[in-house]
């Protein structure tokens, strides 16, 4: 496992943001794992760690971007943190009716090089929501940051993309999940 692998998932383990049970992922599928970033974000020193590993490959890949663009919820905190750390505009999506929106007056300057922060990805649902708005509003998406990719690098986006930690938890539909697992009361913990 790459050092800085090693780092990440210690300070999530550390955190007690890394749980195992049986959890419902916000894509509804079933999982024994499940990243509770909230915990993380109790620490700032951890906040800043993430936030300085993340941006560092960010640059490392020469990407140029004037802001941060991060979803509500599980993006917010290290959305943040990138942004104040690379001195970028920093703004986020929400949701409305279940769908990501910009709103409170955000707005995008034609061409507006816009980096994507998010917590933990398992099939990029919202991540994909986000470089829609990007487009939409004007911008150009410069990447997507994220600092736990489930899918193990699976998960493909229409922009570069990086990750601090790379790994792949089995996901089960519903009615799919193995009896193991099952007989585990169900938690759905948010996103």
């Amino acid at each position: 496992m790459e050092s800085t692998q090693g780092e990440v998932l210690d300070i999530f383990t550390r955190t007690r943001a890394l749980l195992t049970g049986h959890f419902v992922l916000r894509s509804g599928l079933h999982s024994g794992h499940y990243f509770q970033c909230a915990q993380v974000c109790q620490h700032m020193d951890a906040v800043e760690r993430l936030s300085q590993l993340l941006l560092e490959k960010v640059r490392s890949e020469g990407w140029v971007f004037t802001t941060v663009l991060a979803p509500a919820m599980g993006g917010l905190v290290m959305g943040q943190e990138v942004a104040r750390q690379a001195k970028a505009r920093y703004i986020f999506c929400e949701k409305e009716n279940n769908v990501l929106v910009m709103r409170r007056g955000f707005t995008l300057a034609p061409g507006e090089r816009v980096l994507v922060v998010e917590d933990v990805v398992t099939r990029g649902g919202r991540v994909i929501e986000c470089l829609n708005i990007i487009r939409k509003a004007g911008g150009t998406p410069a990447g997507v940051a994220m600092l736990v990719d489930r899918s193990s690098g699976a998960v493909r986006f229409d922009a570069p993309s990086v990750s601090l930690l790379e790994l792949s938890f089995p996901t089960y539909p519903a009615d799919a999940v193995p009896e193991a697992l099952a007989r585990i009361p169900v938690e759905k913990p948010g996103s």
